[in-house]
């Protein structure tokens, strides 16, 4: 059997032992040692064992990832979310279909201090929901409207997805993160179209509510400062040159815990559930690093990188093509897979076919995060809907996916104007001179 084989061989068994319910870290280890020991042979394996989980974990930027993740889980248990939530209705309640509005506005206002999309769904799933369903929103556009928006977690710095890629990729992480901005703000705007529009069509989806005075909007909105300030220090010293990445974590994650503390919040029971959240989800996405890295050592031993390169230089295919290509794969791969998992799972042998075209590698991460956003809110295994599912009980699965489509459709919108115009992704690098 040719070695590229091999690899492709691999991939979808890989594919396979996950559809099975097997870990996604598990399947990638698994398919990684077993299919090493023909390429490489068994002395290598063995070594590769010995490394490779110590490599996937080892390298400094990775403390972001825990420092991150302990920010947005006491942002959260701080009352955070709740505020912007408040402050974004007083502004735009009044409006047909003002607290979908509201609901995406403070999805992306907390994605940008939360840096995760699972976490952004299922925290404002709990604010927003109740009230909705009490003013007489459909379930439909009612829980669409916290899926869709807690996708913009994924892609609005601090993003944990986008630190992982550049990674992966040995990319800039600032260069990443002011590269997101425009693309996530921008998702921001279309998903509040896709509301809007919903709510033209049919106005008994989204009743307007009541009207609140200048002085209690102006009150509202400022509630939300903790917010904004962490947001400031966070991303803003990392823009400015005064934090690496990493430090701008750490401070994150120490404004977040003071916030928690001088609300009265940070009780024992909250301290401890609070530490215990962040260590397993960082155990998991460390879990499948490891699985990741045992994989890639498979895939490079294959040869398969190399030979997607050849093929397609062979083939002579305009390069758009080929990203088309890559894109549709990937959307119908993220409906059967979680984010990271795609990421860490395609990112070896789809980076370097991306190189060689000549696409630029930073926009490519967000085109990239665009895809896996839309994934997760894609059914029938789109993750953001299950979470909200499991968080609101009374919320029907079926409901849920059946109002995910404008914003899915706003998702394609948004993809498509990043072909068109890299610039919307690119410029601000260029400007703050990121890299």
């Amino acid at each position: 059997m040719p070695m590229e084989l091999a690899g492709v061989l691999g991939f979808v068994v890989t594919l396979v032992l996950i559809a099975l319910r097997v870990p996604v870290a598990v399947a990638m280890g698994l398919v990684g040692v077993i299919g090493s020991i023909p390429l490489a042979g068994w002395p290598t394996v063995q070594f590769m064992l010995a490394t490779k989980p110590f490599e996937a974990v080892f390298p400094y930027g990775l403390s972001v990832v825990p420092l991150f993740i302990f920010m947005g889980v006491f942002a959260a248990r701080a009352g955070l979310s709740r505020n912007l939530y408040e402050g974004v209705y007083a502004i735009v309640g009044h409006l047909r279909g003002g607290l979908g509005l509201a609901t995406v506005g403070a999805c992306a206002a907390f994605g940008a201090i939360c840096g995760s999309s699972l976490a952004t769904a299922a925290t404002m799933s709990r604010v927003a929901l109740p009230e909705m369903r009490r003013l007489g929103y459909s379930d439909s556009l009612a829980a669409a409207s916290v899926a869709g928006g807690g996708t913009l977690g994924v892609l609005i710095p601090p993003s944990i997805i986008l630190v992982i890629y550049g990674l992966l990729t040995r990319e800039s992480i600032g260069a990443l993160f002011s590269a997101a901005l425009i693309p996530g703000l921008l998702g921001m705007l279309l998903y509040m179209l896709a509301v809007s529009t919903q709510v033209l069509i049919k106005p008994e989806l989204g009743p307007a509510g009541p009207r609140n005075p200048w002085r209690q909007r102006l009150g509202a909105m400022a509630r939300t400062w903790d917010v904004a300030l962490l947001f400031l220090v966070v991303i803003g010293g990392i823009y400015a040159g005064v934090f690496s990445p990493t430090e701008a974590a750490a401070v994150g994650a120490a404004g977040a815990f003071l916030f928690a503390t001088l609300r009265g919040q940070l009780t024992r029971r909250v301290l401890v559930e609070g530490m215990l959240e962040t260590a397993i989800t960082t155990g998991m996405i460390f879990f499948i690093l490891i699985g990741a890295a045992l994989f890639n050592f498979f895939i490079e031993s294959s040869n398969l990188p190399q030979f997607l390169v050849g093929l397609v230089r062979d083939v002579a295919w305009n390069p758009y093509w080929v990203m088309i290509v890559l894109l549709v794969f990937y959307l119908l791969l993220g409906c059967f897979m979680d984010s990271l998992s795609m990421m860490l799972l395609t990112v070896p042998f789809v980076f370097p076919v991306v190189t060689h075209l000549g696409f630029d590698p930073i926009w490519f991460g967000i085109v990239l995060v665009t895809v896996i956003e839309l994934g997760l809110i894609t059914p029938p295994i789109g993750m953001n809907l299950f979470v909200i599912h499991a968080a609101n009980r009374d919320f029907p699965l079926q409901r849920i996916m059946a109002g995910v489509l404008p914003f899915v459709l706003a998702d394609v919108v948004r993809l498509g104007l990043l072909l068109a115009f890299p610039a919307i992704a690119l410029w601000l690098p260029r400007v703050l001179g990121a890299g």
